[in-house]
Parts: C-alpha cells; structure tokens; sequence
C-alpha cells in the first residue's frame, strides 16, 4: 500500500475539498493509502457521513494551521501542532510514506520541505515545476516558478536535469524539448546568467535543449519544459493564468450582452466547454517540488476536490515512476561528469 500525506487543512476550501478528493483518489487506486492531516474532530466530522474504504485512510490529529499571512520558517519553528508540520514530520519518519500533497501556504511547504526533508545530494537548490496546457493538446513545464529568486546558471542547469526527470519519467515524453526563458530566440539574447546557462544546457549530451524561448511562446506547444529563475518563472506563471482567465471572463460577458452572441454560443456550446476543460487547473493536479528526498506536490489554493484528487494521483503516480531515484541519479551524473571536466 503506497501512502501519501495529505495537509487536509490546507486551503481556500478546506477541509472538505481535501477529504472529498481523497476519498475519490482512493476509490481510483486500490493500493492508495491517503494519510489525512488536520483536526481529527473536524474530519471525523465530514468523513462519518462517506462510503469507502476505511482501510485506505487514516488520520494524524493536528489542531493548529500556518496561515499565509504568517512567516513561513518561523511558523514551521513555532507551530508545531499545525498540520502542515505534523505531515512533514510523518512524511520524513515513515518509510512507506513517499509523497505529501498540500494546497496550503506556499512558503511553509517550501520551508517545510527544507526544514524537514531536506534536498536530494547534490542538488543545489529544489525548485517548483507546475504544468499547464497547451495549443496542441500537450503539456509544458515550468521550472522555477518561485522558490529560487535568485539563481546561478549551475542552479539553472539542475532546474533543466530535473525537470527532465520528471516529464520523461513522469508523462512519457522521452526527449522532451527544454527551452530557456529569455527575452528573444536568439542565441546571443540575455544577461550574463541566461548567456552562461545557455551554453551550459547546449553543451549538456542527455538534455534536448532547443535553445531560448520568449514568454509568448509558452503556451505554443513548442516545448516541453521551460527553464527560468523562481522570478521570472513566477511573474510568467501568474501573468499566463492570469490572461487565460480574463481572456474566459471577457468571452462569457460578450456572450451574454448580445444576441447574436447567445446565439452562435449555441452553435459552440461543446467548443467552448472543451477550451474551458483545457484550461482548467483542477485537471493538472499541482506543482511539483523537484529536488527534496521526497514526493512534494503543491496544489493551488483554491482548490477543489478534483484538483485535490488530481494532486493526489499525481503523487501516486510520481513514486509509480520513480521520479526522484530517476532525477537523483541524473543529477549525480551530471555532477560527476562536471568535476570530470574541472
């Protein structure tokens, strides 16, 4: 039985949403065991009610929450009691415990994951990889997206190993096409850090690097993998949900003002569904934190139960694919290969 920790008190909609996503998760995998962390009062609550498998799910009593107004590091010191510190804390001391799924505070699940499991040797820094959709139909992933404000290209280069790992390991993509976010396609385009970073992927014989690739192109269906600093990668992420958003929000009140609108959506009703279905979060599950000696997956914090559901899976299926034995031996490879050459 494979489990995974779930911060049940993590987000906008908890802890029904999370409860309600695990008992779905379980109800897809037979061999899911999901690890339920928060007020066991409150949950017990919610759970009397279900039919499942009580046999898949357990409960970690935790009374207290890190809210995301409050200093990550220090709430991690001082909170020991909240959920998210209780789930590390079980993820590190248990053996058959391979991931942990949260949609609470970003940054007490960054410096939890510091904090408590620490980084994969010979990684230099762990770094945040969300997937999102694209023109094609595909997926691409963005590595960092804001746990590494300020990197060097050697953390830049491990951004791109693991990220690797991940999709290849994770989704099938077997070369994926890694791409390094500048501010034009050309090779000599950037800074001093992307220049060095991009002749560093180049060089690099097990990584498909397609060379630079500008912010518009993210959602193309060009590449798979795109690899920046946590902020550019951030301002990247947020300004593209945040335009696929607007962009839906435009075209649903233009629908309903005219007519004429009503009318051809009538004539589109699936085409549209099928976008929105697309673009939706929820079906992507969360994003990974690559680097830690364990399974981290951060969902968004308004997540639903389907997204939560999806996290969970996602977790699932990461250990089904030896995500971080896969991407710990590339990065010793990697490593090894370098002090070679020095």
């Amino acid at each position: 039985m494979v489990k995974v920790v779930l911060d049940a008190f993590g987000g906008d909609n908890s802890p029904l949403a999370p409860i309600e996503g695990a008992l779905e998760a379980i109800k897809l995998q037979e061999d899911l065991h999901v690890v339920l962390v928060g007020d066991e009062t409150k949950i017990n609550k919610i759970l009397k009610d279900k039919k499942y498998n009580t046999s898949q799910i357990s409960i970690i009593d935790a009374k207290d929450v890190i809210t995301n107004d409050e200093s990550p590091t220090v709430a991690i010191r001082q909170k020991p009691d909240s959920s998210i510190v209780k789930a590390f804390n079980y993820l590190k001391e248990n053996d058959d415990a391979v991931a942990l799924v949260s949609a609470g505070s970003t940054g007490a699940v960054l410096s939890g994951a510091f904090m408590k499991l620490g980084r994969i040797k010979g990684v230099s820094r762990p770094a945040l990889c969300p997937i999102l959709p694209t023109a094609k139909g595909g997926i691409v992933a963005i590595c960092d997206t804001g746990a590494n404000v300020e990197c060097d290209s050697k953390n830049l280069v491990h951004f791109a190993i693991m990220a690797n790992a991940y999709i290849k390991n994770n989704y099938g993509i077997m070369s994926p096409r890694v791409a390094l976010l500048n501010v034009g396609t050309e090779d000599h385009k950037g800074d001093a850090l992307r220049k060095e970073t991009f002749e560093m992927l180049k060089s690099l014989p097990n990584i498909n690097f397609v060379g630079n690739m500008e912010a518009r192109e993210l959602l193309s269906g060009d590449v798979d993998i795109v690899v920046c600093d946590g902020f550019s990668g951030n301002v990247l992420l947020k300004s593209t949900e945040g335009a696929i958003l607007n962009l839906l929000g435009m075209l649903k009140s233009d629908i309903k003002s005219r007519f004429s609108s009503k009318i051809g959506y009538l004539f589109m009703k699936k085409t549209f569904k099928a976008l929105k279905k697309t673009l939706d979060y929820n079906n992507y599950g969360g994003a990974v934190f690559l680097g830690c000696k364990k399974l981290i997956v951060k969902g968004h914090g308004s997540s639903k139960t389907k997204s939560f559901t999806e996290c969970i899976l996602q977790a699932f299926n990461m250990n089904k694919a030896e995500v971080v034995p896969n991407l710990e031996r590339e990065i010793i490879e990697f490593n090894s290969n370098l002090n070679n050459e020095e």
